[in-house]
């Protein structure tokens, strides 16, 4: 949901993009998998957040495409919980839900696509955006049909939106690469990956080259370590059969992180174009080698018989898990970026279910003060937290003298906290960023080819020796920090934690 302040500032941006390209004012927006989860939970509430806020193009238009008969008042039954309808709403709500049609047809027949298109050349002459919200396995044949008969006509152009996972390995994501490039443009397609659309993902540009103060110390002579972590305090929720056939590595490391950590290392970019801003990304990936076993962590949740409800469930308790399942659902491994700006300085992923809170949070842990002039041990190291989620805020971590008589040091810090800072802000949603950038054709926040390449390459050589040698996980009670043992992989490579200091969420009343 967009802050009001700012909507009348997109909205031109919106119609600027619009008008210079030369591409008229009416849009389809085809939501194929219209029945599905996504396209329920995310997707069609999406959809209603820009429109109710004006931030989409005049002229738009939804179709919704599925194999259900259904009916748009079946769709609108399934996804108005949760849409955050608001009081007051409800006549825009109307509005909303008259520009949608659904049709309803098969995704392996050319006349299913056939219809679907007949229904979007009843809108007029439009420019064609297609959200692929649909399992992998179907990929394929879908592109098939799009591009056969439900491509744009004339100048108008088409933008197909492709739901993660982009594959299993190096070399099923070469084979779906491979087989989109064959049909359509790179800069028709938008790999999504919703991390890249949060309000403080987007931020790390700005910090890092927006802010003088920090250029000089960016570096290895500086850094101690990164610490790049995705926490969840819930394990798999009854979805442990689609989660084990993937596990923790595949689900949240080998994008969602690694996307973070291309941000943080990455060398400033010439300009803020997306193609400028890719090309040092994808640098940064041909940097890094596949991680060391040696160098990784892995974990699986058990029961916790003190806990509540789903605590008292290990992740083989779930029925739709295999019972002799070794799928890690906590990784911790250990990457390099082996160039001169990080050489020698770990960037320590972490991702795990069923801990002991919920975060995502980017960590950058200062060298030592050299030459310390205070009793051992007193000083503590600095370290620039970037908290993505929840309670987004950036704080430095610094040392300052204990307030009173005495000269002892005490350990504070300078801090950024959104809710305190920005009070009655509202921040969009990720999905409303991403798709929005669709809209205006730009590619910053999406992975384009040669990144899932690089990706899929640092990553496969572990997933296939997870494989062939199904190391047993190291169990860790649900509701826990984790396995002991990631721990013992940090104080490894030199991060020090001390525990004399948390970081609390400010209150936002003054």
């Amino acid at each position: 949901m967009a802050n009001a302040d700012t909507t009348q500032d997109i909205l031109e941006k919106i119609r600027e993009c619009v008008d210079h390209e030369g591409h008229g004012d009416t849009f389809v927006f085809v939501i194929l998998g219209a029945s599905g989860d996504l396209a329920k939970k995310k997707i069609y509430p999406t959809l209603w957040w820009l429109f109710r806020d004006g931030l989409l193009p005049p002229k738009t238009t939804f179709i919704g495409y599925a194999r259900s008969k259904l009916t748009m008042e079946d769709i609108k039954k399934k996804v108005i919980q949760y849409m955050k309808v608001k009081p007051g709403e409800e006549e825009k709500l109307k509005c909303f839900f008259k520009l949608n049609d659904y049709v309803a047809g098969a995704y392996d027949k050319t006349e299913g696509f056939a219809k679907l298109d007949k229904a979007i050349m009843a809108k007029g002459n439009c420019n064609r955006l297609f959200y692929l919200a649909l399992p992998p396995s179907i990929y394929e044949v879908v592109t098939l049909n799009i591009k056969a008969v439900c491509m744009a006509k004339g100048d108008k152009w088409t933008r197909l939106i492709v739901e993660k996972p982009f594959g299993h390995d190096l070399e099923s994501s070469n084979s779906l690469s491979q087989h989109l490039s064959s049909l359509f443009k790179e800069e028709e397609i938008y790999r999504i990956d919703h991390y890249l659309g949060k309000e403080m993902v987007q931020n790390l540009m700005v910090l890092r080259f927006g802010n003088r103060i920090f250029s000089p110390i960016w570096n290895r002579d500086n850094v101690s370590s990164v610490v790049i972590s995705f926490k969840e305090p819930f394990g798999t929720q009854g979805r442990g059969g689609y989660f084990d056939s993937f596990g923790i590595i595949r689900d949240v490391m080998q994008n969602h992180l690694l996307q973070i950590l291309t941000l943080v290392a990455m060398e400033k970019p010439p300009t803020t174009a997306s193609e400028d801003i890719r090309n040092e990304k994808v640098k940064v990936l041909k940097s890094i080698q596949s991680p060391d076993f040696s160098n990784v962590v892995l974990g699986q949740y058990t029961a916790n018989p003190q806990g509540q409800g789903d605590e008292k469930a290990g992740y083989l308790d779930d029925p739709t898990v295999p019972n002799d399942s070794v799928t890690p659902t906590f990784a911790t491994a250990v990457l390099f970026v082996r160039n001169e700006r990080w050489d020698g300085v770990p960037f320590i992923l972490r991702c795990g279910k069923a801990l002991n809170e919920r975060k995502a949070e980017v960590r950058l842990q200062f060298r030592d003060v050299a030459g310390d002039i205070f009793p051992a041990g007193e000083v503590k190291r600095n370290e620039l937290v970037i908290r993505v989620q929840p309670d987004e805020a950036v704080y430095l971590k610094l040392m300052t003298k204990t307030p009173g008589m005495t000269f002892d040091t005490h350990e504070t810090e300078l801090d950024l906290s959104y809710n305190s800072r920005y009070r009655g802000c509202v921040l969009p949603d990720a999905y409303e960023r991403l798709i929005l950038d669709v809209f205006m054709g730009s590619q910053i926040h999406f992975v384009r080819s040669d990144e899932l390449y690089e990706a899929w390459r640092i990553f496969t050589p572990l997933l296939h020796h997870i494989e062939e040698n199904k190391p047993k996980p190291i169990p860790y009670k649900y509701g826990s920090r984790g396995p002991k043992e990631s721990d013992m992989l940090w104080e490894k490579f030199d991060f020090r934690y001390t525990g004399t200091y948390q970081w609390k969420k400010p209150d936002a009343k003054i």
